[in-house]
This record gives C-alpha cells, structure tokens and sequence, in this order.
C-alpha cells in the first residue's frame, strides 16, 4: 500500500488550516511554493537544513510583501508549514539565527566558512549543517536552498552580493566545498531575482487596481447618498414660488 502523501493531500490540509480566501497574485505564490516543498518532503535523499528553511522563510516574506491583510500572512505561512508536518515556528527561529550569525561573520569570514575554509567560534551548531551537507553524497539540492545562500551572503554584505563578479566568485567557492551544483544555483537565483521584479510589478498594478476601485465605491456611495437625500436648496421653494401663491 502506497501511504506516500500526494500534492492534493498537501493542498486539503493547507486549506483545512488557513480557510480565508487568498488573493489571485498571491494564491499562486503560496501554491508554487507550497508544491515545491512537497516534493521536497516525499523524496528518499531530502533532509531539512537551516539554509533551507532561511530560503523558504525569505521566499514567502518577499513574494508576499505588501499582502493584505497583513494579519492574514502569519496564519499563511503556518498553515504552509503545518499542512507538511513542519512546524513553522523551527523554520522561523533556524533563519533568523543563520541570517544573524552571518551578518555578524561579514562577507570574508562568511564565505570562509561555507568554503570550510575556517571554523568561526560564532559558528555553534550550525556547524554541524556545513559538515553534514558536504559529506553527503546524496544530499538533495534545491531552489530553496540556493535562496537560502543567497540570503546568508546578502546578510553578510547587501552591496558585495549585488556584484556580479564578487557574487558567482563566493557562489563558485562555497558550491565547489560543499559539492553543490554550481551552475544550478547561478541559474535558480537568476531566476529568484527575476521573479522578485515581476511580483513586485505586478503588486504595483494590483495596488493601482485596488485604489481605483475604492475610489469607484466612493463615488457610488456617495451619488446613492445624494439621490436618497436631495439637498435642502432643492427642496425649499423659492421667493418667487411664494410670492406667486400669496
């Protein structure tokens, strides 16, 4: 008997826990994701890592930048985790730590360490990751975990990572030490970084859309207000309508 979990069954539990309708942009933001962490989970070499979970976290915060309501967006990412057996609270806490643990290495130190070049006193258990990720021979790449280095050397230095050459350098060294793919990470954060201007387009658009709207509702309110309540000058008759009753 078959007991492995389908996309479906993913998808049943995503919205058995969060139940309020997601918007269009966004739904499929949440969808994409939600089906690429699924088959992350169902496959045999697939194990959770912290740089994983920085680039999963970092994912679902940019591409749902500007959500509303914006209450809504803890209960999404929950119910994202929980519908997969995650707990989204360890996702959370993992990418925090490593984001602050690499701003505080810097740009040098960082890729050091990634290299395992060096060992950082500040490194702790995260060590043990660095280890464990380049003794792995069946260690499953990912898209989310390419975003998740990208996210650790934009931590460390936000104006070295937007340099091209300074970049696939650090890319190149840190894939080639923890035997990674290196071109499949040039390519998957080129397409990340492509992605991120065309939701951020297409969320200028909708906020345009949306504004246009409310101003439409007003002025619909407002002409139904004035047809139930005709002004007071229009119901007053006039000096000369007086006069000629007189």
């Amino acid at each position: 008997m078959n007991n492995v979990r389908t996309v479906s069954d993913t998808k049943r539990a995503f919205y058995t826990l969060h139940t309020r309708p997601i918007a269009s942009i966004y739904r499929r933001v949440v969808e994409e994701l939600m089906v690429e962490m699924h088959l992350l989970s169902v496959n045999a070499d697939f194990g959770y890592d912290p740089i994983y979970a920085l680039g999963v976290v970092t994912s679902f915060d940019r591409f749902m930048q500007g959500y509303q309501p914006e209450k809504d967006k803890g209960s999404i990412f929950n119910a994202l985790c929980k519908s997969l057996d995650y707990k989204p609270e360890k996702y959370r806490q993992d990418a925090e730590e490593l984001l602050a643990l690499a701003r505080g290495l810097g740009w040098e130190k960082l890729i050091g360490w990634l290299a395992k070049e060096t060992v950082p006193d500040s490194a702790g258990r995260w060590q043990e990751t660095i280890s464990q990720i380049a003794s792995n021979p069946s260690f499953k790449y990912s898209r989310l975990f390419a975003i998740g280095l990208y996210v650790l050397l934009e931590g460390a230095d936000p104006d070295l990572v937007k340099d091209e050459k300074q970049r696939e350098q650090a890319l190149q060294k840190i894939a080639i030490a923890l035997n990674l793919p290196e071109e499949k990470i040039s390519k998957d954060l080129d397409l990340y970084r492509s992605n991120l201007d065309k939701i951020a387009q297409a969320q200028i658009v909708m906020k345009d859309m949306i504004e246009a709207e409310r101003k439409k509702r007003e002025k619909r309110a407002q002409e139904q207000q004035e047809k139930e309540n005709p002004t007071e000058e229009a119901e007053v008759p006039s000096e000369d309508e007086t006069d000629s009753d007189s």
